[in-house]
Order: structure tokens, then sequence, then C-alpha cells
């Protein structure tokens, strides 16, 4: 069984839901993540609630915000689990507020904080266990491209795109689950760069620790 994640749309920016874009929602007093690389402050990509996955993570409260550097791409290994290029953080869910956008330098711009539009998502079970096969099926039935509406899958198998990379936890030092696996999407406004590729985001919920990576 495959829970793809299927483009539902715009929605509010501050939207309390599964999302690619917008304003991240996060407890009052969050510091916006910075690159290790270039200490700049990193691109918002997504916000996943963990009640959308909760089978694949053993938790159904909280959410994880998605962050990437995009101050000079390919240069701070943003594509690395720990680069440094890159945050996933795990919240809790209780408080959130839309967490305020850090001071920009005179020449820089909101583009590299925040993606151009907000997509929602909404979710549809396939019988294929196989997430590759699953969006096959779901175009085939639906009559609609994958590239077009699946913007990836909740919980589930990872698919690849290079070799296994899946993470351990640092403070348990067991697997990480697959929390979500991204596509950028087919819009140039809502596309998250992943060098055309695919991002899988992993969390631990009982280690409150989340990793996100890209391969291409």
């Amino acid at each position: 069984m495959t829970t793809l994640m299927i483009d539902a749309g715009p929605v509010a920016e501050d939207a309390p839901v599964t999302r690619t874009g917008g304003v991240p929602l996060a407890p009052p007093g969050t510091d916006w993540p910075r690159c290790a690389t270039c200490e700049g402050p990193m691109q918002f990509l997504a916000q996943i609630l963990l009640a959308d996955q909760g089978a694949a993570t053993g938790a159904d409260t909280g959410l994880l915000a998605l962050f990437m550097c995009q101050n000079d791409p390919g240069m701070c290994d943003e594509w690395e689990p720990d680069g440094g290029g890159n945050r996933a953080l795990l919240l809790p869910a209780d408080g959130l507020r839309p967490l305020p956008l850090p001071e920009l330098g005179e020449d820089d711009g909101e583009e590299a904080l925040l993606l151009g539009a907000v997509r929602a998502v909404t979710y549809e079970r396939t019988a294929e266990p196989d997430y590759a096969d699953a969006s096959e099926a779901w175009s085939e039935r639906t009559g609609r491209r994958a590239y077009d509406h699946v913007l990836g899958q909740i919980g589930g198998t990872p698919s690849w795109l290079q070799h296994d990379e899946t993470p351990t936890c640092a403070a348990c030092s067991r697997p990480m689950s697959l929390a979500a696996q991204l596509e950028e999407g087919p819009d140039h406004l809502t596309a998250m760069n992943f060098g055309s590729g695919s991002a899988y985001v992993f969390a631990c919920v009982p280690c409150a620790q989340a990793v996100f990576l890209w391969q291409c």
C-alpha cells in the first residue's frame, strides 16, 4: 500500500496543513535555520503534519518543517543529510505561529527564503507497495500525468534514485522511518530545487530527530 501526495491547489501561506511553500509554523522562539557553510538563512520548502502519516512514524502529533539553503545553489552541500545545507525540524503541534522572516541583506530577496507559491496536498491510497508503480497506476486510472500532479508519498518505502541512504538516528542508533518522499513539482513557482530529483524525509519521533536529503 502506498499513500500518494496529490497536488490540491493553492492554499493560504500560513495554513496549518501539509503543504509546500508559504511561511513555516513553529513554536514561539524557534530560530530560522541557517546554512552551516554560507551562514545565510535557508529557504522554507514544506511542512508535513505527522497526523497525516502517523502510521509511518508512530506518532500523530507535531509537524516536520523542511529548509534548504538556496543562497548559492550547489555550493553548500544542500543534498547531504549532515552537510549543514538543509534542516528538518521536528516540532510539537501546540502553540504554532508563523515564524518571522529573518533580516535580509539589502541585495537579497525573499525568493531565497520562500517559494513563489503555496500548494496543499490531498492523499490517495493505492494497492501498489512500490512508489513508482503506484504513481504509474494512479496516472493510468485518472488519466492525469503523475509528473504534473503527484508531489510525493507519505510514509511507505523510499524509492531511491541512487543507493540506499536510510539514516540512523543520532540518539538511539536505530534506522529512521521514512516520513515522506517529495518531488519538486511541475510549476516553476512552486518547484523545490532537488536537481530534478527527489527528496527523502526521515524521522525518529521518540528521539525527536529528523533528517532530510535528496538524490538526482
